[in-house]
C-alpha cells in the first residue's frame, strides 16, 4: 500500500474527539508511510487532517472539483492539488490514486462517498480495502443499517465484511492492511453465486 484516501466531514462536528481522531490517523498514516488522498478542502476534519498530515511531513494530495476551489475552499499548501470539473470525475481521480479508503465523521458527502465505493467494492470495479473509523460511535448506525438491510434481503451477509470498522487509527489500518477481497470479486455480477 502506498495511500489512502480518506473521506471526512467539511464541518468539524459537535464532538472534539472528531478532530483529534483525525490528526491521530494523520499521523499513523505517515507513521505508516502512506500517503494522504482526500477532497482537497481546507475546511472541517478535511482541513484538520491535512493539516496534521503535513506537519508529520507526510504526502498529502488533494483533489477538489474546480466549483469549490473558486469558493477559496481549496488547502493552498498541500504536496499536490488536483483541481478536477465535477464530482464524479473528483471520485473517480482519487480511486484510481490510492490502494484503500478509510472514511472519518462527515456528513452527507461523506456517506454518498463512502457507500458509492463500497458499491464499487461489492460489483468488483475495484478490490480495495473500504473503512470507516468509528470515532465515539458515529458509524453505529450505519452498521445497523446494513445489518438491517441484510436481514431483509437486499445485502448479501459476505458483503458486510467489505466495510471495515475501527475504534482507532491503528486498529482501522491494521484491519485494511490485512484485508482480503472475496474471492472471485464482483461475486455480485456472477449469477452463480446466487
Amino acid at each position: 500500500m502506498k495511500r489512502i484516501c480518506v473521506f471526512a466531514g467539511s464541518s468539524t462536528g459537535a464532538r472534539p474527539e472528531y478532530a483529534e481522531a483525525a490528526r491521530e490517523l494523520a499521523a499513523e498514516l505517515v507513521r505508516r508511510q502512506l500517503g494522504l488522498v482526500y477532497g482537497g478542502g481546507s475546511v472541517g476534519l478535511m482541513g484538520v487532517l491535512a493539516d496534521a498530515a503535513l506537519t508529520h511531513g507526510g504526502e498529502v494530495i488533494g483533489v477538489i472539483p474546480r466549483g469549490l476551489a473558486t469558493r477559496e475552499l481549496a488547502h493552498t499548501g498541500l504536496t499536490e492539488m488536483r483541481v478536477v470539473g465535477s464530482m464524479h470525475e473528483r471520485k473517480a481521480l482519487m480511486a484510481s490514486l490510492v490502494d484503500g479508503f478509510i472514511a472519518l465523521p462527515g456528513g452527507l458527502g461523506t456517506f454518498e462517498e463512502t457507500l458509492e465505493v463500497l458499491t464499487w467494492s461489492q460489483l468488483g470495479i475495484h478490490r480495495k480495502p473500504v473503512g470507516v473509523l468509528n470515532v465515539a460511535g458515529y458509524f453505529d448506525g450505519l452498521l445497523r443499517m446494513l445489518v438491517h438491510a441484510m436481514r431483509e434481503g437486499f445485502v448479501r451477509r459476505e458483503y458486510l465484511a467489505l466495510l471495515l470498522f475501527g475504534d482507532t487509527p491503528a486498529a482501522l489500518l491494521d484491519a485494511v492492511a490485512a484485508w482480503q477481497p472475496l474471492r472471485g470479486g464482483g461475486a455480485w455480477l456472477d449469477q452463480s453465486q446466487t
